[in-house]
């Protein structure tokens, strides 16, 4: 891909920026060119900062005796093995250029692995992708040296373990490696130096480089600082930064129709992750928590001991017992069940739901559940919906349950009265022992009056977004947490009690509940098409399990791939099949014969971009590509706008000739703001881009006017480059009170309420007032300073909706002055002078703006003022 984030880009960038290079100059400590020194000593180390997640770092000398340090902690590679915030750590690296100039980093990972890490770079800033090859001598790989044996043609990697002892491997390409083997001490020669820098001792290797290494290195470090004071720039400074704009600011808009140009008319969408308890308890309708008794020590990796089969019941009362059993299951999938053992009727479990149970008077609450007696005796089983306020009981019904084998029982409760934290209470009435599982609680008004549905209100809002595409299961979560987290759309569909819950990445439970089915029924109910993710074989790069000989990136291994490529085809065969097809009757059995006209499907999120994954992702891709050429396959760029996964990943994906790449960034306004040009300069002979996570950061993490409208901002770029933008989709979507991992979120909610946040606004008016064409224009702007700054915070897009004949035109303004606009509409007919005209409008920090809809005047040439901090919505309707 043509953005290539390194010091190659300076020339370039400053040349089209005079006052970014007068900036730029301005801060630069480079020896000057006519006093350089022919070549330097330069000292490669890493610090043990940050718990040695400092990363690969340089200091430079004339004389090995002054050091003088590159950019003050500035990381040149960092390590990308194990989880963020315990791992991804760099020990004692080594650092050795090869015969042919390249440049190999070596370095220990941690004291518990038997792993080390490689990576190579030809300059030493941009690097290519990370091995973690598995060593089999030593308990683990600590204190590397690397030589060449110029006689051999290889590299002799010596290392020592925690207990002491000494070990080498022999490697010609840093892809395979000798067996280790023992050596002794007077053969394992280090040779690092320890030098005093201005942080503190530090250890590493020095090299004799060309200036023009140090120079480069020296250069890149001034670039991504000058790049950081623009990504950092927010309104806190705008008074004092625009105080000099007293006139008014006019700017004039021109739009010329005839150069307009066909875009993706499914540009605005939306992805759901079951991230902030999204699903269960959230959008999934499910009023019952652990409704099969499948909680899990390991959901939370064992940091909760009340988190298993337990939680959420409780029993009330005295003469009886509750016990968890496994002996005689509802479904392998769904082993654990209840056993109450009563002695004397009295006792009830209870189920205190997510954070309670909502019921709302007059409503119908649908009730199933599994029921057994192992004794074979028959008996009745009062349920009720309990209040802890007056009145108690809200609603109650009886159910007989008899047989020693599953019976599912079906009834509606009907409450009498409003409560937000109910309990759902079950007594036998009867003594003996009765099992019990998969205790369901359903209002009957879900989204669309699905069974087995969604929340109506969380759903409405979504819908309201009038998304034109949803990207579900996940991004992490779709790839899981190791191997056997993996996200298997095969284990959510089908009757509920046989679908296999999980563990959720993010650190609760899965129940499967909400599935392919359900995801794709919704896709279809709000006119969405369906962008299924499936991992690429590989876990997330998150992960925290290890697997042997291929580290946290380790993939399934290539024995089960036919397996794995099969359920992938088998799911677009689920989406798309004829009803006599395998899958497409499993479709067909669960109430829908009609396919999901499945088009687009994502292979891979965020993935680290290493051997591993590649060799996997070509098989899947090529597959699907083989046998349905009419999919489009989307594949990833890893989880930022630049680094080595964003180049590897494109690399791929242009060897490949993959369709379309998703790509993912959460920055600052000041990057939305200074970065407009993003996909202006994107080849389009190329893949086609789905911006499939993004939103704007700032300290805090708040959602405001500010975020709101820098993403409005960069939307506006998103429609001008929507010929190879395909589609965006802001992240992540939902977040629950109390049970919030990730903000900032599109809309938080709890049991009752439903918040949406003013970004949600702006994704709302973009998906409300999409196009399929892009109306190129002119936009000129008064200010008397010609300042580049005041330019970048006045956008404007225009676009045709050619199904309804409408033009419509998006305005932003980020300046804390209004503009006064005049747009020139010649050349569009215009079939109605009354426009409708949205503004969301407050200041910076505001949370709370709304939009507000009013009908405007307009003509072939009208004005606008466009207030201070607000974006502008103006459709009109044309012949």
């Amino acid at each position: 891909m043509i953005k290539h984030w390194s010091f190659l880009l300076i020339s370039g960038y400053l040349a089209a920026q005079p006052a970014a290079a007068a900036a730029y100059a301005n801060n630069t400590n480079t020896t000057h060119a006519s006093h350089a020194p022919d070549s330097a000593y330069l000292f490669s180390y890493s610090s043990d900062k940050n718990n040695d997640r400092g990363g690969l770092q340089f200091a430079w000398s004339e004389d090995k005796q002054q050091w003088h340090v590159i950019g003050n902690g500035f990381t040149f590679l960092k390590s990308d093995y194990g989880r963020w915030g315990s791992d991804k750590r760099m020990l004692s690296p080594w650092l050795i250029q090869g015969p042919d100039g390249i440049w190999h980093c070596i370095w220990s990972l941690n004291d518990r692995d038997r792993l080390f890490a490689h990576a190579a770079s030809t300059d030493l800033v941009n690097w290519k992708r990370q091995s973690y090859p598995y060593i089999t001598g030593g308990s683990n790989f600590l204190q590397p040296a690397v030589r060449y044996n110029a006689a051999k043609r290889s590299y002799t990697i010596t290392y020592t373990d925690t207990n002491g002892k000494q070990f080498q491997t022999t490697t010609a390409d840093f892809k395979t490696y000798s067996p280790a083997t023992a050596i002794t001490t007077t053969h394992y020669a280090d040779g690092s130096v320890t030098i005093p820098l201005p942080e503190g001792a530090v250890t590493g290797q020095v090299h004799r480089v060309p200036w023009e290494v140090v120079d480069r290195l020296i250069k890149t470090c001034e670039l991504a600082q000058y790049n950081w004071q623009q990504q950092a720039e927010s309104s806190i400074k705008d008074k004092e930064r625009f105080s000099m704009l007293q006139q008014p600011l006019q700017a004039s808009v021109t739009l010329h129709p005839e150069k307009a140009k066909p875009i993706s008319d499914l540009l605005l969408g939306i992805f759901f992750e079951d991230i902030n308890y999204a699903a269960d308890g959230g959008l999934y309708a499910e009023l019952i928590q652990n409704r099969d008794f499948e909680y899990a020590l390991s959901d939370k990796e064992g940091h909760d001991p009340n988190w298993n089969s337990y939680h959420s019941w409780t029993l009330h009362g005295d003469n009886s017992t509750f016990t968890i059993d496994a002996a005689s299951p509802v479904h392998p999938n769904n082993s654990h069940y209840a056993i109450l053992d009563t002695k004397t009727p009295g006792a009830a479990l209870v189920n205190s739901g997510y954070d309670g149970i909502p019921v709302r008077k007059g409503k119908k609450y649908d009730l199933s559940l599994f029921t057994r007696q192992p004794d074979g005796k028959s008996g009745k089983l009062l349920v009720r919906l309990v209040s802890p306020n007056s009145p108690n009981v809200l609603a109650q019904t009886t159910i007989t349950v008899s047989g020693n084998s599953w019976k599912k029982t079906q009834a509606v409760l009907t409450a009498t009265a409003d409560a937000d934290s109910a309990t759902l209470e079950l007594q036998p009435l009867t003594a003996g022992r009765l099992a019990l599982d998969m205790i369901s609680l359903f209002p009957q008004e879900t989204f669309k009056g699905r069974k087995n549905g969604l929340r109506a209100d969380l759903a409405q809002v979504i819908a309201d977004i009038h998304p034109r595409f949803v990207r579900f299961p996940g991004g992490c979560v779709s790839h899981g947490d190791g191997l056997d987290n993996i996200y298997r759309w095969k284990n959510t569909i089908g009757p509920l009690e046989a679908r296999k819950p999980q563990r959720n990445l993010w650190g609760y439970h899965q129940s499967a509940g909400l599935g392919y089915f359900e995801y794709f029924r919704f896709c279809e109910d709000i006119g969405a098409i369906p962008v299924p993710v499936v991992a690429a074989g590989v876990p997330c790069q998150n992960s925290g399990p290890t697997v042997k000989g291929a580290g946290q990136q380790g993939g399934i291994p290539i024995s089960e791939m036919d397996e794995y490529v099969q359920d992938i085809l088998d799911l677009i065969e689920y989406a798309n099949g004829d009803i006599h097809t395998t899958w497409g009757k499993k479709r067909a059995e669960a109430g829908h014969p009609e396919p999901f006209h499945l088009k687009y499907i994502g292979i891979g999120n965020e993935d680290l971009i290493t051997d591993i994954f590649e060799e996997r992702f070509t098989l899947l891709f090529n597959a699907v590509k083989k046998q349905h050429p009419e999919i489009t396959v989307i594949g990833t760029a890893g989880p930022f706008f630049e680094g080595t996964d964003y180049v590897e990943g494109w690399d791929i994906a242009n060897k490949l000739k993959v369709p379309m790449i998703d790509e993912h960034y959460y920055v600052s306004p000041g990057w939305f703001i200074h970065n407009q040009d993003f996909y202006d300069k994107y080849d389009r002979s190329k893949s086609k881009v789905y911006l499939g996570e993004y939103a704007a950061h700032l300290p805090g993490r708040p959602s405001n006017i500010e975020t709101a409208l820098a993403e409005a901002l960069y939307l506006t770029a998103l429609e001008r480059n929507g010929d190879i933008v395909s589609m965006a989709s802001y992240a992540p979507l939902l977040a629950k009170d109390k049970h919030t991992q990730w903000t900032p979120d599109l809309i938080y909610f709890n049991n009752t309420t439903v918040k949406p946040t003013v970004n949600y606004f702006v994704q709302q008016l973009y998906g409300s007032n999409g196009g399929d064409k892009y109306l190129p224009g002119t936009i000129t702007i008064s200010n008397d300073m010609n300042r580049e700054d005041v330019k970048e915070r006045i956008a404007v897009s225009a676009v045709q909706d050619t199904k309804s004949n409408t033009v419509i035109i998006k305005m932003v303004n980020l300046l804390p002055k209004a503009v006064q606009s005049s747009i020139d509409l010649s050349g569009i007919g215009i079939a109605d002078s009354n426009a409708v005209k949205t503004v969301l409008q407050g200041s910076p920090d505001s949370k709370d703006a709304r939009p507000v809809v009013s009908s405007y005047p307009v003509a072939e040439k009208f004005s606008s003022e466009l207030p201070a901090y607000s974006f502008t919505v103006i459709r009109i309707k044309t012949k």
